[in-house]
């Protein structure tokens, strides 16, 4: 039992996650959350003694396509190296048709997290085309299972999801 911080972004309350935390701390419980990873390091360094697991969606492996998503790949990075540092924390990448699924991402992806830690879970998600994206066919499961494939050549564990 504890307390998980997760739907939507909840980093983006930082400071309530990190009071919830305290006090489910106190209590002899654990606390997880699951975030994109986008904060800075000083708000990380708030969490750390509070957080045990981080599930952090790393959303692919190139500057272009962060930033086509608002967000900073080498902040993520930062954020991924600080919380492994301190708690246990998984990687989910959902897979976009025509976005973030090449070979070559998925070696430079697995490479980097291997950097970290090669006992770092990748998880791997199929995506299903919905609202705002139905300009795209769901994500193959031949092709989840090639990238899985490159993954695993470097991390000990990689997970398929939504197959």
């Amino acid at each position: 039992m504890g307390g998980a911080y997760t739907y939507n972004e909840p980093l983006v309350g930082w400071e309530f996650v990190r009071d919830c935390a305290a006090e489910v701390k106190k209590r002899g419980l654990k606390n997880a959350a699951v975030t994109n990873g986008s904060i800075s390091a000083e708000t990380l360094s708030e969490l750390l003694p509070y957080i045990d697991a981080y599930n952090i969606d790393l959303k692919g492996f190139t500057h272009e396509y962060y930033r086509k998503l608002g967000g900073d790949l080498e902040a993520v990075k930062e954020f991924i190296k600080k919380a492994a540092a301190g708690a246990h924390v998984e990687l989910t990448t959902l897979i976009v048709p025509e976005e973030n699924d090449g070979a070559d991402e998925m070696a430079a992806l697995s490479a980097w997290v291997a950097s970290v830690d090669r006992k770092i879970p990748l998880h791997l998600t199929r995506f299903f085309p919905r609202r705002l994206m139905r300009d795209r066919k769901p994500t193959e499961t031949a092709l989840l299972r090639r990238l899985a494939e490159i993954a695993a050549k470097r991390l000990n564990t990689v997970v398929l999801g939504n197959i």
